[in-house]
């Protein structure tokens, strides 16, 4: 059985500038394990080229509020730019009625050149990868004497097990508690609080259509678009820095009721309303791509169907009671005490976790 001194569960930004924060304080005793084939967690980029990525999760940051991930960024070399918003937004009421027109105000949002995957390349890129554990999901924490015990299912279903005196828990608490064995158990009432913190982006479907020509700003649009007739909800332009045109949506349909649909029949469905929206040009995208969190069990759980309705208020990152204190530390996005459920939370949460663990 090997032992580290920090086990590290999640492969997700919050895990991956974890183990950045510790190699950057000479700390190499780790193991970052991963239940995926790959890493990022809900940053998901889907390339068209060697150049360009579309992302299918977090896409934007804030760089006037949301400074450390701004900071970060650019500490990196990743080169960023902003959200289009020139022209005039779509408000779809009715399916009887023309949208209207109207003005959009919406603070400057940034988006990485390359999709969020370059941000996931550039950290990865940072660390040691003899430290890094694919296709291995931990199915139980067991607590014996100063040493927590990882129990960690292969992808051929045997049961390795390490050892480690201290835990990240880099994937969101719903999830973890969910998914997780924990012995002896963690407190009742620490356990709830953690089953009652929304996974942000777990309910949501993204869709996504690539175009040859971004033809809305001929018409002075900006792409963006709010519709209660649907199926998408929320609609943006996702346009690359590098040239290639994209329209993308939040699929307003609940999780339950996309289940009933193939994606060929839901991108059928999303096509035709850019085609009511923006016209006849949208009919023919080069190529299309759906991503439903909802139907990913690496993200989200039964609890997780129903969108939550605001940005999660951060629990607890640790129990205060029992055996378990500051023997495990949650460090996803969702612990964040100021971004909770953003891509800049992730890295607060993560910078606040390792303060914690070596102070």
């Amino acid at each position: 059985m090997s032992h580290y001194q920090y086990i590290i569960i999640g492969g997700g930004i919050s895990g991956l500038y974890a183990a950045y924060l510790l190699e950057q304080r000479g700390i190499s005793d780790y193991l970052l394990i991963e239940a995926n084939d790959v890493l990022g967690g809900r940053l998901k980029s889907m390339p068209i080229n060697e150049d360009e990525a579309f992302d299918l999760g977090a896409t934007w940051f804030w760089p006037d509020e949301q400074t450390q991930l701004a900071n970060v960024i650019h500490d990196f070399g990743l080169s960023t730019f902003e959200q289009y918003q020139m022209g005039e937004m779509l408000i779809e009421r009715s399916p009887s009625r023309p949208p209207q027109r109207m003005q959009l105000h919406s603070p400057i949002s940034k988006r990485i050149q390359g999709g969020m995957k370059a941000l996931i390349d550039k950290l990865v890129s940072k660390l040691d990868q003899s430290h890094i554990l694919l296709s291995h999901q931990v199915v139980e924490l067991v607590q014996e004497g100063e040493h927590t015990k990882v129990h960690v299912k292969c992808l051929n279903h045997e049961i390795r097990v390490f050892s480690s005196q201290q835990i990240l828990i880099a994937i969101p608490p719903r999830l973890a508690v969910s998914t997780i064995k924990f012995s002896p158990d963690l407190p009742e009432a620490f356990t709830d609080k953690w089953l009652n913190t929304a996974t942000w982006m777990a309910p949501h479907a993204k869709y996504i259509a690539v175009y040859d020509h971004p033809f809305w700003r001929d018409q002075k649009l900006s792409g963006s678009a709010h519709s209660s007739v649907g199926p998408l909800a929320e609609i943006h332009d996702a346009s690359s820095a590098e040239g290639s045109a994209a329209l993308f949506g939040f699929i307003g349909l609940p999780a339950h009721a996309r289940k009933t649909f193939t994606d060929e029949e839901l991108s059928n469905h999303c096509r035709h309303q850019l085609v009511r929206l923006f016209g006849s040009q949208a009919a023919t995208p080069q190529s299309e791509f759906i991503k439903d969190w909802a139907q990913d069990s690496l993200i989200a759980t039964e609890d997780d169907q129903l969108p939550a309705m605001w940005h999660p208020y951060p629990p607890m990152k640790s129990p205060d009671t029992s055996i378990w204190q500051n023997r495990m530390i949650g460090i996803s996005s969702e612990f964040s005490p100021n971004y909770s459920g953003y891509l800049a939370g992730a890295i607060e949460a993560a910078t606040l976790g390792i303060q914690t663990l070596l102070s």
